[in-house]
Order: C-alpha cells, then sequence, then structure tokens
C-alpha cells in the first residue's frame, strides 16, 4: 500500500496542522505493514503556481516536476494532507500542488454528460488547522473546496481530522489538538 503524505503550513515545527497529518502517518505506519510513505512540503519544496508557460511546457524542469506531482498521487492508495486555513480557504502552496493534479485524461475527463473523475478509488486524510470556528460556518472555503476537487477527481472518501479555535487561547489549542488526535481515523478501516 502507498501513502502520500503532504504538508502545507508554512509554520514548520510551531504548525498545528504538520502535528496532525504526521500522527495519522504515524498510526498508518505502526498499523499497515509494508507500507510506502512519499512525502512533501509545499513550503520547503513549493509546485510551481500554474502559468502559460506551465500548459506549454516550456521549462523542463517544471514539466518533470508535474508530472512527478502527478503520478504520487495517481500511484498512491491513500493522500494524508496537511492544510491549515489560512485566510478562510487552503494555503496556495496547496492550491498549486492542486492545479497539477487536475489533468483531463489523467484525473477527469469530460462526458455528454458532464465530468467524470479518472482518480476514485483512493482514500483522502486532511489534517486541518484553523485559529478561528468554521465549520458549517459561511467563513469555510476549506473542507467545501477540498471535498469539491478530490469528488471532481472521482474521490469520494475524504475524511477531514481538525483543531479549531487554536488561536482562542493557549487552553484552547491544546484542547483542539487533543481532541483532533483523539478522532484520527483508523487505518484498518480506511484500508477496506
Amino acid at each position: 500500500m502507498k501513502l502520500l503524505h503532504i504538508d502545507a503550513s508554512v509554520l514548520g515545527d510551531n504548525s498545528v496542522s504538520r502535528q496532525l497529518s504526521a500522527a495519522v502517518v504515524q498510526q498508518w505506519r505502526d498499523q499497515v505493514p509494508d507500507l510506502q510513505v512519499s512525502y512533501r512540503d509545499l513550503d520547503a519544496q513549493p509546485v510551481a503556481h500554474l502559468r502559460s508557460s506551465s500548459l506549454a511546457q516550456s521549462d523542463p524542469a517544471e514539466a518533470a516536476d508535474a508530472e512527478q506531482v502527478l503520478t504520487q498521487f495517481l500511484d498512491a492508495d491513500v493522500v494524508v494532507i496537511g492544510s491549515p486555513m489560512y485566510n478562510f480557504s487552503v494555503a496556495s502552496t496547496l492550491k498549486a500542488w492542486i492545479d497539477r493534479l487536475a489533468v483531463a485524461g489523467r484525473t477527469f475527463k469530460y462526458t455528454e454528460n458532464g465530468p467524470v473523475g479518472l482518480a476514485g478509488g483512493k482514500r483522502v486524510i486532511v489534517a486541518s488547522s484553523r485559529g478561528g470556528l468554521h465549520t458549517g460556518a459561511p467563513t469555510d472555503f476549506q473542507d467545501p473546496y477540498l471535498r469539491q476537487v478530490f469528488a471532481f477527481f472521482g474521490i469520494d472518501n475524504v475524511e477531514f481530522v481538525r483543531a479549531e479555535g487554536i488561536a482562542y487561547s493557549p487552553q484552547h489549542r491544546t484542547d483542539a489538538i487533543a481532541g483532533a488526535l483523539a478522532a484520527l481515523p483508523q487505518p484498518q478501516a480506511l484500508a477496506a
């Protein structure tokens, strides 16, 4: 089984989403024999933002990286994403990564009846951190966006584990992290 681990936070060791995504991956390592894990830190190794030159593939290094990003995603059985909420949505580096996944004929296709996802059969676990409280609120453009984009790729198995209100106080932060860690999805259920 192959697991792809993506982190998007710019906060390094102070990142709650990184702490949560690492806990999810460690749980999988502990419980799934022969698990193959690949990792990309989008802060340390960002994917180039999509430009006209990207589509023209005029930069061979950028084109090779884009193909590697797409291939890693397509090869993965499970994708774990550390995604902090920035300005009510996802980090721009995560959006740039997603832009490289949205490739007609590879992750989706258009038909007479509309789009069809081609990357189904995967499990996506999003480890989310938020300074405020946004779940179910009109200020949440993170969860709906991620659910929609992965559904567009044919992936309907998207789970969120989140720590919210972490900027309210040190106690809120501690409680939110503890609650998120207690709610981590179990690998056995995910691999089924």
